[in-house]
């Protein structure tokens, strides 16, 4: 979490508003805001002193009436950071595993690896897909530890959460919503697919049919789009929210900077209270990849099997 640059930020702000207005009390909404949303800016502080790096911005492609903007932001240069630590990490692990692992059990941080990929192969691809599930592994352990990654990077000094960017959970979305739906042509055939649309329950005929067949279709229609929308809207709300109260609470010992004795006993209960989140926070990280990861390979799972 941004919290150290959240701080130096609203002392910032303070010290300029109390230069021009005494009265003046700091932009807490503006500054919760600019931390959360993407920007073309990447903010440090070591030592005392600040730094601004200023993305580039690119003239967006224009396709039509389609406008595409390239131009990298704060939430991409995360992504792209998670995916670089995500491969070199587990290259590192690959490697050690064929050189130094060849004939012993692996330790150390390798074995942890090697614990948490079983442990989704067996408890989550296995058991939620089925027979023929272990090709999806590679796709669940790609999201759970993608999204670990990027919601860990939140959590460090001027780190920014690029899962609280809904063109990111979105993506993330989109890519199960695929795999899916793919899988259940490959494995239902097209007049099996079909039929997780165009539904009406076996045995009837004529006009409970064709009615069965209104009522339904839209519905399973709908469905399929709102299992992806559920993981899009679940995996957002949650990285943002916990962040919005971290921010809000230490808002609060400047808000209330101009009490004489009262800022001590909101200091003291803000800093505790922030503290409790943040470990709460950690928690979410996993939590939330877990889930993510777990429901992919559900829908996968239900679609395979959709008598």
């Amino acid at each position: 979490m941004n919290v150290i640059g959240m701080l130096m930020a609203f002392q910032g702000g303070r010290g300029t508003a109390q230069a021009g207005h005494a009265e003046a009390a700091p932009d807490l909404s503006g500054m919760i805001f600019h931390h959360l949303l993407d920007g073309h800016e990447l903010e440090f502080e070591f030592l005392g002193r600040g730094w601004v790096i200023h993305l580039p911005e690119w003239e967006p492609l224009h396709i039509g009436a389609l406008t595409i903007d390239l131009s990298p932001t704060k939430h991409v240069i995360f992504l792209v950071l998670a995916g670089v630590l995500l491969t070199v990490i587990f290259g590192l692990v690959g490697r050690a595993m064929q050189n130094k692992y060849t004939d012993r059990a692996p330790h150390g941080f390798a074995n942890a690896m090697e614990a948490i990929v079983l442990f989704f192969r067996n408890e989550v691809v296995r058991k939620n897909i089925g027979h023929g599930a272990d090709p999806y592994t590679g796709f669940i352990l790609t999201l759970f530890f993608l999204i670990l990654t990027m919601n860990l990077l939140g959590l460090v000094p001027f780190g920014a959460t690029p899962t609280g960017n809904l063109a990111v959970t979105g993506a993330l979305a989109l890519a199960t919503f695929v795999v899916t739906e793919i899988t259940g042509m490959r494995e239902l055939g097209l007049k099996g697919y079909m039929g997780t649309i165009f539904y009406a329950p076996p045995g009837l005929g004529g006009i409970g049919k064709a009615l069965m067949l209104l009522i339904m279709t839209p519905v399973e229609f709908i469905g399929k789009l709102t299992k992806p929308f559920a993981l899009m809207i679940r995996l957002f709300a949650n990285m943002t929210a916990g962040h919005t109260l971290v921010l809000s609470l230490l808002g609060m010992i400047f808000m209330f900077a101009h009490l004489t004795l009262g800022k001590f006993l909101i200091t003291g209960a803000s800093i505790g209270f922030v503290t409790a989140i943040m470990v709460l926070e950690l928690f979410v990280a996993f939590l939330q990849a877990y889930i993510f990861a777990m429901l992919s390979a559900v829908f996968i799972g239900l679609i395979r099997h959709a008598h």
